[in-house]
């Protein structure tokens, strides 16, 4: 496992897992698999181990859930790409971390990936709000890079490449097992990195 691959994980599997860590862990899973609707308390309960009321003694329901999923990993991404373009002041290698982290990420947790894409408006304003100002913040990390090293983009046409960029990246979800991963990493950092320093003809 690389260094990158230990920074993607999620706060909760790097310390000693609780309960509810292991519940969320089932929870978002299932989310991932059969869709917000598809999955009631009672199903997680059941692939838990336990009674569905004894859940809400860790959350208050669905919704709960969710938040407690992506508010930590929209905080680690932002922290992640922060400390990337710190220690690499050189544009060009700040933009190769960033993808090599942000690949690493999505990689190995495609689940992840499927609820941000497809379940983030299940949860209450005020996270939500939360998650999109985390996530803005990521994709300004990105743009503030990628501008530096492609000084011919103004800051919308940088934002655009890097919304491009990620839906490349965040293919994850949609990806059959016939390529093994760490061949599936290669192509995706090359292919992401090519679209966004491509210079245009146009």
């Amino acid at each position: 496992m690389t260094v990158d691959q230990r920074a993607a994980k999620p706060p909760a599997q790097t310390r000693r897992r609780s309960r509810r860590d292991e519940i969320l862990e089932i929870a978002v899973g299932l989310f991932a698999s059969r869709g917000y609707h598809g999955v009631s308390m009672d199903d997680i309960g059941a692939a838990a181990g336990v009674t569905g009321p004894a859940l809400y003694h860790h959350f208050a329901g669905k919704e709960a859930m969710l938040a407690a999923a992506l508010i930590p990993v929209s905080e680690l991404l932002l922290a992640g790409g922060r400390k990337r373009t710190a220690e690499n002041p050189e544009p060009r290698a700040a933009l190769a971390a960033l993808v090599d982290f942000h690949v690493d990420f999505a990689l190995n947790h495609p689940e992840v990936i499927t609820l941000q894409l497809h379940e983030l408006d299940r949860i209450p304003e005020e996270p939500r709000r939360q998650i999109r100002r985390l996530q803005r913040l990521y994709v300004e990390e990105w743009v503030t890079t990628l501008s530096t090293l492609r000084p011919e983009l103004d800051a919308n046409e940088a934002r655009v490449l890097v919304h491009g960029a990620f839906g490349l990246m965040n293919a994850t979800p949609f990806m059959r097992g016939e390529v093994d991963q760490g061949r599936r990493a290669m192509l995706l950092r090359a292919a992401t990195l090519s679209a966004l320093t491509q210079v245009s003809t146009g």
